[in-house]
């Protein structure tokens, strides 16, 4: 909510819904509902129009977050990871978030062919498949379907798989450690199934990261991480690794 007494908005060489913005952006906090449109006319002195054309610039921009029933809400920033080997867990807590799992299913199937071909099972063999919803600081974040080996982790269904990394279970339990992934990164909207698992408006963009892990070369993990983009982003830095004095005049198409 507002942090400070509202005083009314006056004509100036501002528009007043900039001005109006502005004093948004300063009061509102993270994660908080913003005043009814009703209560921000009131406040500042303002028509429905300028609060609605402040608050539609907000949303655009991604600082406000309409919730269909609830109101419109300040977003909290995203959340910020390097691609680097690491589990949900560990990635939370290394920001300093508290991570938590809500458990969705967990059950013995046959896989999709190229599941069962990146985990290099034979045709017919069964493996675990455990879909969760990975939440930081109680907010659901993202949405996880992985497959695992049955072979290679028996009981694995009897683990506690809300209760932390299952990176640790696999190396605490089953002796494997999670020492190289093969990961690919593409972009998608929520339906809405995923949107109410996500508590995310339908549509909402997607950061989807496929990944393939190993542990002492063999192949125990095939997961599809769907992260809420509103509330997430990943940083990397980027170099040219072939450049050399041989090399130092590009040839062809500049980058």
């Amino acid at each position: 909510m507002l942090t400070s007494e509202a005083v009314p908005i006056v004509e100036g060489p501002r528009p007043k819904h900039q001005q109006l913005r502005e004093l948004l952006i300063g009061m509102v906090v993270p994660g908080q509902a913003i005043p009814s449109e009703r209560e921000l006319m009131a406040s500042y002195g303002v028509s429905r129009a300028t609060v609605r054309k402040a608050i539609d610039g907000l949303v655009a921009d991604g600082l406000l977050q309409r919730t269909h029933g609830l109101g419109t809400f300040a977003v909290r920033p995203r959340l910020e990871t390097r691609l680097h080997l690491a589990s949900f867990s560990q990635d939370m807590r290394r920001r300093g978030r508290t991570p938590s799992t809500r458990l969705v299913s967990v059950a013995l199937a046959e896989p999709p062919a190229d599941v069962a071909d990146a985990l290099r099972l034979e045709p017919g063999r069964q493996a675990w498949r455990v879909v969760r919803i990975r939440l930081a600081d109680s907010e659901p974040i993202a949405h996880e379907d992985g497959w695992y080996p049955a072979d290679l982790l028996p009981e694995l269904d009897r683990q506690d798989l809300a209760g932390g990394s299952l990176y640790e279970i696999l190396g605490n339990r089953y002796g494997l450690w999670v020492d190289h992934a093969d990961q690919t990164l593409w972009g998608e909207s929520a339906d809405p199934d995923l949107a109410r698992q996500l508590a995310a408006p339908v549509s909402t963009p997607l950061l989807v990261f496929r990944r393939v892990s190993t542990a002492g070369g063999r192949h125990i993990e095939h997961v599809v991480s769907r992260y809420r983009g509103d509330r997430y982003q990943v940083h990397m830095e980027l170099g040219r690794d072939d450049l050399s004095p041989a090399s130092s005049q590009p040839e062809g198409n500049p980058l």
